[in-house]
């Protein structure tokens, strides 16, 4: 009974929220749905690029969802369900909410540009900098974590006999990257058909299901095996091309078709609480406080949860493809807040999933939160070994794989745009306005390769460290991205004071614990610790420093604007 009432009260607080707390902060910024927008004003059918609103809300979910919501609030079930529940809902209505839908709404009004350059237009052309290597910091990380996830998701050590082929009776490891694959070549075939075509989007979604349901059948008779370096460099090339190539042939509808996996998860996971519920079999065992890990609550549960309620990701994804296929501002609450909130509530299934199984998860019986979801969730249909709970667990883990790729595939956009960026002087609109060495240097070719490479080696070297500076950069980088959405705001003459709270707060978490990250790796390093410690430690100051200039920066704006009204 327990889960069921988590669950519905997660539903309930979620969607009040969404009635009220998003529509209020529509009014306030004063959403037009007479204006254009940037898809039409900028259309170049490469990134700027109209998409209907159910297409558009599939990558925007697809694309921030990823496996964060499932890993996070796992992780942080340790410190027991209640502060779990708690932040994903509170900090999905007040702090991601606000910071994904107040993104969106920004870009939009300043020409689909990126977060860097909406700082640039309140606290200057130096903030701006600083800002976007800051953000390319946080995405090498992206791309380092999410390839580890997904080559390690498509190898294990039992495909190490078969360097190359189709195999019969697959492992799981095997059906998933079969399926990933065909999910590809279905994303390409479902673009053609409706931007080339003509066919209307219902009969191409149907074809659409009819396919992933096809590809999920052939992946559950047959796989596909490549070595682990293999599989990364298959990454890296496909990510680089996906980044490249015109938003309708692949983001665009791999995304939508990919979030109808994530929906499905999350009806069938409801389905598996509802059924549970009175089976003495199946019990959700997370206690409600764990008072041994109390005095580390702050600021170690916000960091971990991380997607569940907030994420600096979220940002860089509103500012950097969402914004460039918004058809009408009446839709940017929908797909910038509604999305996040449907991220809270995964965050809370992710929490349920493992309570069914916490015994197991606390004796180290998974090796991995995604493993610990997918079993938990099968749990509630079936005990393990029947063939239910094979199937739901297979299908939970194959969902679950393709959302680490697709935030992989647009996050190697986003640094795409921002490298970019970081070398065009403001007169200059693309890498072919600009001159002499910066012409090479802005060159979308030059700036994938190298994020793509740089990421590549170090998700390939599966260095644990990433993992850790992984969630501090991106919940600094939400704390960062608030402070320049406010800025902006405040610069335009919109109400900003609701983004004072959530920002000081979320600088205040992040900036403590990469202090004391600091502190203990340099206590690590006079011990002669691994070159895996020194990158913590080089990459942790890095955060802090550009983190802390841009707090001065964004606190003189603020001074400006207050005595600018006065």
């Amino acid at each position: 009974m327990t889960a069921l009432l988590i669950i519905i009260a997660a539903i309930v607080l979620l969607v009040i929220g969404y009635v009220f707390y998003g529509s209020w902060l529509a009014k306030q910024w004063g959403i037009d749905p007479s204006k254009k927008t940037p898809a039409f004003t900028k259309e170049d059918g490469v990134d700027y690029c109209a998409a209907k609103p159910v297409v558009l809300m599939g990558h925007h979910f697809s694309s921030i969802a990823g496996a964060g919501p499932i890993n996070g609030p796992i992780q942080a079930a340790v410190f027991g369900w209640v502060p779990v529940f708690l932040w994903c809902v509170i900090g999905g209505i007040f702090f991601g909410g606000l910071q994904d839908f107040g993104s969106l709404f920004a870009s939009i009004r300043n020409d689909g540009k990126s977060v860097g350059e909406i700082i640039q237009a309140s606290m200057g052309n130096k903030a701006k900098k600083l800002f976007i290597i800051f953000a390319l910091l946080v995405l090498i990380l992206v791309i380092a974590s999410f390839v580890n996830v997904v080559a390690g998701t498509f190898f294990t050590k039992a495909d190490a006999a078969v360097k190359f082929g189709i195999v019969a009776n697959p492992t799981s490891n095997q059906t998933t990257a079969i399926i990933s694959l065909l999910f590809i070549i279905l994303a390409i075939v479902y673009g053609i058909l409706t931007n080339k075509c003509g066919i209307k989007i219902v009969p191409a979604t149907i074809i659409g299901i009819v396919g992933i349901i096809l590809s999920i059948w052939f992946g559950l008779n047959y796989g596909f095996a490549m070595t682990r370096t293999s599989w990364i460099v298959f990454i890296g090339i496909y990510i680089a091309v996906a980044s490249l190539i015109p938003v309708w042939i692949m983001l665009q509808p791999r995304d939508y078709l990919s979030s109808f996996l994530l929906y499905a998860m999350m009806i069938v996971a409801i389905v598996g609480i509802i059924l549970c519920t009175g089976n003495k079999d199946v019990v959700f065992a997370i206690p409600a406080f764990n008072g041994k890990m109390s005095s580390t609550l702050f600021p170690t549960l916000f960091i971990t949860v991380a997607c569940g309620a907030c994420s600096g990701f979220h940002s860089l994804i509103s500012t950097g493809t969402s914004s460039k296929q918004l058809d009408n501002e009446k839709n940017a609450k929908a797909i910038g807040y509604g999305s996040m909130l449907i991220e809270s509530a995964l965050g809370i299934i992710s929490l349920i999933a493992v309570g069914m199984v916490w015994d197991k998860w606390t004796n180290k019986g998974f090796g991995s939160p995604s493993a610990a979801f997918g079993a938990g969730i099968a749990t509630m249909f079936g005990k393990e070994g029947t063939g239910i709970y094979s199937t739901i667990n297979a299908l939970l883990t194959l969902a679950v794989s393709v959302f680490a790729l697709t935030s992989l595939d647009t996050g190697t956009r986003l640094s795409r745009f921002m490298f970019s960026e970081l070398f065009l002087k403001d007169d200059e609109n693309t890498w072919k306005d600009a001159k002499g060495v910066r012409k090479l240097l802005a060159h979308p070719l030059f700036g994938t390769t190298l994020m793509v490479v740089v990421g590549c080696i170090l998700g390939g070297l599966s260095l644990s460290q990433i993992w850790g500076l992984f969630g501090a950069a991106n919940q600094l980088l939400a704390g960062i991205a608030l402070m320049a959405v406010a800025a902006w705001l405040g610069e335009v003459g919109k109400n900003n004071k609701m983004f004072y709270i959530p920002m000081v707060f979320m600088l205040a978490a992040t900036l403590t614990f990469l202090v004391k990250t600091v502190i203990a790796k340099c206590g690590a390093v006079a011990k002669g610790a691994p070159w895996g410690d020194w990158f913590q430690l080089i990459f942790a100051l890095a955060m802090v420093v550009l983190a802390v200039i841009l707090v001065i920066e964004g606190i003189q704006t603020f001074a400006k604007q207050s005595k600018s009204k006065k």
